[in-house]
């Protein structure tokens, strides 16, 4: 019997379709077999090893969007594990709000298929599959109050009287609403909005909780007071979040995987630190955090843990980690060698020291110095590099680094782990 909701307010009942067919368990060891027939006579998944393997609460397998010419998603591979924080991450049109609604059934792959908890959800309608989604616009009704707005979809799969009252005090007192829900939606700050969304959401238990960039109407420091909250939330409810955003700082803050997305295509994978500390290549580098680039043509081969040595076309010679361990890198190849901001040093260039061991230094001149509170950021133009950003760690009651300002003559440097080579 289908159980309805409003797919335009995210509120879905559970599937109740019939497996059509085995996932494609990408998370998988290699030698994996897949068994076929119904779920109920076959296990899941077997191992070499004859362990059961987890199912990804969502897999998204060779799934390919096109809108007319437009390719918007190509050929995305992705396996979701349970309980964890992901974001999709990129620029206006990269793909990660289609992803996010062919998750939530509002539009279907062109090819490929998508499991959600093992199951094919192709043809699955919005309001049957197990997920909720918060929008930017929270779409909350204005004339319930919030005890209303948060037992809406419990109230569309006949779960009313003493259940809906305990359900929905228990989804106001996870969001820190408790007392609440009396109020009328319009009479509350735009956070507090964001958490009766959350609530509503919530209420269901959904396998998965989608997020489409919900905090963009917010201020800067609810903003980041409400990432916090998110990413504390999804600890104690345990519920799978996949969350999309432009926002590189809300990814790093909030996620356990960033996936970061660039015309329709996954660029990479990873952790917070991971993405940050060792981006494959200049996009990724690029997108997440700050970085200087220095292109290089590649003059010793790699050693064991990676490393080569570099030289600029303005005969700069670096030795960096190539980043991607995948990449194959030969002499003569060109690179773009990356470094973080906060990794460079800027002095006066009367304070120069004798240069040590995996140590590059090059002269250079301020050209403009911005106070940041915590940083102050040095834009300093050198022969053998370019323009270089510095990022400067301010002292309690200093403004910067000390006897740096516009049009000074300095020395940048910084140690040799500074230097990311990109192949890609």
């Amino acid at each position: 019997m289908q159980r309805s909701c409003s797919a335009a307010t995210g509120l879905c009942a559970a599937p109740g379709t019939a497996p059509r067919g085995p996932p494609l368990t990408a998370s998988l060891s290699p030698g994996t077999e897949i068994y076929p027939g119904p779920v109920s006579a076959r296990p899941r998944a077997v191992v070499p090893d004859g362990a059961i393997g987890p199912t990804p609460d969502v897999e998204i397998v060779d799934v390919t969007k096109r809108f007319g010419t437009v390719t918007a998603v190509d050929r995305m591979r992705l396996a979701i594990a349970h309980g964890e924080f992901y974001s999709l991450l990129g620029p206006s049109g990269c793909g990660k709000t289609t992803t996010l609604r062919m998750i939530a059934g509002f539009e279907q792959p062109t090819e490929g298929e998508i499991f959600l908890d093992g199951q094919p959800i192709a043809g699955v309608p919005p309001y049957q599959r197990n997920v909720n989604t918060v929008f930017q616009h929270y779409a909350l009704f204005p004339h319930m109050d919030v005890a209303q707005n948060v037992g809406y979809g419990l109230r569309q799969r006949k779960i009313r009287g003493t259940e809906e009252r305990r359900r929905v005090a228990e989804a106001l007192e996870l969001v820190r609403l408790g007392g609440y829900d009396k109020r009328r939606t319009w009479e509350m700050s735009g956070g507090q909005q964001q958490r009766v969304a959350l609530a509503r959401a919530l209420v269901n238990r959904p396998t998965v909780l989608l997020l489409d960039e919900p905090l963009g109407a917010l201020d800067m420091k609810l903003r980041k007071e409400m990432q916090l909250e998110l990413k504390a939330l999804q600890r104690e409810v345990g519920i799978t979040f996949v969350y999309v955003t432009h926002d590189q700082e809300e990814a790093l803050t909030m996620s356990d995987v960033i996936v970061v997305m660039r015309d329709g295509l996954i660029q990479q994978m990873g952790g917070p630190t991971e993405l940050y500390e060792r981006p494959v290549n200049r996009f990724v580098a690029d997108f997440i955090g700050t970085s200087n680039f220095i292109e290089a043509t590649v003059v010793e081969p790699p050693d064991e843990g990676r490393h080569v040595a570099v030289r600029s076309a303005r005969g700069l010679t670096l030795r960096g980690r190539v980043t991607d361990d995948e990449a194959t890198v030969r002499v003569g190849d060109t690179v773009t060698v990356a470094s973080r901001p906060e990794r460079l040093e800027v002095v006066p260039a009367d304070a120069a020291a004798p240069v040590g061991a995996g140590i590059t230094q090059i002269n250079g001149r301020v050209q403009q110095g911005t106070y940041l509170g915590d940083q102050t950021e040095y834009r300093v133009l050198t022969e053998e590099a370019g323009e270089l950003i510095v990022r400067h760690q301010n002292a309690a009651g200093a403004g910067g680094a000390p006897g740096v300002g516009p049009g000074d003559p300095v020395i940048v440097r910084w140690q040799r782990d500074a230097n990311l080579v990109l192949a890609g």
